[in-house]
């Protein structure tokens, strides 16, 4: 998967989110807290799913938080880093 790739790469509204595929480590916290943005693959590492939008900005930030490798980053519309 490359950068440009939506199952590693989504703009949702005025965030953009990222995942570090080469970080994560398949513990799942991310779809605990937000099912509907994140699953493993057959690699049991995160991808951002289609219905990642239906998810709420405050709940999308939890599920990087919940990240214990911190591989979830989010930048702004700007491009600032919100997390981590």
């Amino acid at each position: 998967m490359d950068n440009n790739d939506p199952k590693v790469i989504r703009k949702i509204r005025k965030w953009t989110m990222r995942i570090d595929r080469g970080l994560c480590i398949g513990a799942a916290t991310c779809i605990a807290l937000a099912p509907k943005a994140w699953a493993l693959d057959d690699e049991a590492k995160a991808i951002i799913l289609d219905t990642a939008s239906e998810e709420t900005d405050d709940t999308l930030l939890e599920a990087a938080k919940g990240c214990p490798v911190m591989a979830i980053f989010i930048t702004d519309e700007i491009g600032k880093q919100i997390y981590p």
